[in-house]
């Protein structure tokens, strides 16, 4: 994620009230870097199987947001197939220490959500492959 930058500007002739003008999110990171790290960042959450489905988390769906801030910290929302998952308690810990790994990244932090609940339909192609359910 980056910060975006403000600039308030002066009314001009036409008597209009000062107004805030939003310009685009300004980055420290190139956007070589930054693909890397997305990719990278991808491949270790591929890396992370949920062990009562033989699919990664990252192709079952499970993954909602990655951010990568300036300081090189990925922010991650994720869920789990089910409230209850008897990995619920782990799994975050496993997603932060595969991502973790990533060369360039500073930190990791994991948000558990349930909101949107997951369903099968987030499961890519090569997911559905692997579980029987195409």
């Amino acid at each position: 994620m980056t910060d975006m930058d403000e600039t308030t500007t002066n009314a001009e002739a036409d008597g209009q009230p000062e107004q805030a003008i939003a310009t685009a999110p300004v980055s420290n990171i190139s956007e070589d870097e930054l693909a890397r790290l997305t990719d990278d960042i991808i491949s270790a959450l591929k890396t992370v199987y949920d062990p009562e489905i033989p699919a990664d988390i990252y192709e079952l769906g499970l993954i909602y947001r990655i951010d990568i801030e300036d300081d090189r910290t990925v922010m991650i929302d994720m869920t789990l197939t089910a409230p209850g998952c008897p990995v619920a308690g782990e799994m975050p810990g496993w997603v932060q220490n595969a991502v973790g790994a990533v060369e360039g990244v500073s930190g990791v932090e994991v948000n558990m959500t349930f909101d949107p609940p997951w369903t099968p339909d987030r499961m890519s192609e090569e997911a559905q492959i692997a579980v029987g359910w195409y």
